[in-house]
């Protein structure tokens, strides 16, 4: 193969395409167009509650609650929100940039979030995953914490797992609970808590951009299998 060939084979390799909804990109990184909707005033229950999974990493920039509320549009985004594992609550970053930098946390790879919108907006998310990266997902504390085991997990771009089913195998037949939804046109939830064999009631398919809740058994360092 002459320079030119391999120089143009490479070009493809690393291409990334960008299309609403959809990710087609490589290991490298990638670009996508991904949803995120206001409130509808009350006509299905939809708050302008959306869930929001980053790669690992992030564009440059990108770093705490209050630069990805600015990504997303001053305008356009309420609030940026993370969950607290360790004794299920919420911490709600509301402010602008050069406000006070209250409740300013930092963003972690593998942990999805909570965006409140005021308009309907497509977010464009850059960056790429870690194939080595492994994350730790906690079981319940029987009550001491208030601790459920519950984890909003940030769906890789590159794992595997096309599905609910899939995704709670790839965690751990003997550790995970289930895998949950959030519907964000209704503000409910989609819960999956079948095994492989099992009915395939509520497997839904996992969505790149989409943020995942994950109630966990026991505690597990989850290394998702990637392609």
């Amino acid at each position: 193969m002459n320079r030119k060939m391999v120089v143009g084979a490479v070009l493809v390799a690393l291409a990334v395409v960008m299309t609403a909804g959809t990710l087609v990109a490589s290991n490298m990184g990638f670009k996508l167009n991904y949803s995120l909707i206001k409130a509808d005033g009350g006509v299905t229950s939809n708050s302008g509650t959306n869930t929001i999974a980053l790669p690992d990493n992030r564009q440059t920039g990108i770093n705490n609650a209050q630069q990805l509320l600015a990504d997303i549009g001053l305008a356009s985004c309420n609030n940026v929100q993370r969950h607290i594992k360790s004794n299920d609550s919420f911490l709600i970053y509301t402010g602008r940039l050069g406000a006070p930098a209250t409740n300013n946390f930092a963003l972690t790879a593998g942990e999805a979030y909570i965006v409140s919108m005021r308009t309907s907006t497509n977010y464009i998310v850059v960056g790429s995953d870690d194939p080595a990266a492994s994350y730790n997902l906690i079981k319940a504390d029987g009550g001491v914490n208030s601790q459920s085991g519950t984890n909003y997990y940030a769906f890789n771009y590159h794992q595997t797992a096309a599905n609910a089913q899939q995704l709670l195998a790839d965690i751990g037949l003997a550790s995970c609970n289930n895998v949950q939804r959030f519907i964000k046109s209704n503000d409910s939830f989609l819960i999956y808590t079948g095994r492989l064999g099992a009915p395939a009631t509520n497997n839904f398919t996992l969505t790149p951009g989409e943020g995942y809740i994950v109630s966990m058994r026991t505690n597990t360092t989850y290394s998702p299998s990637h392609y």
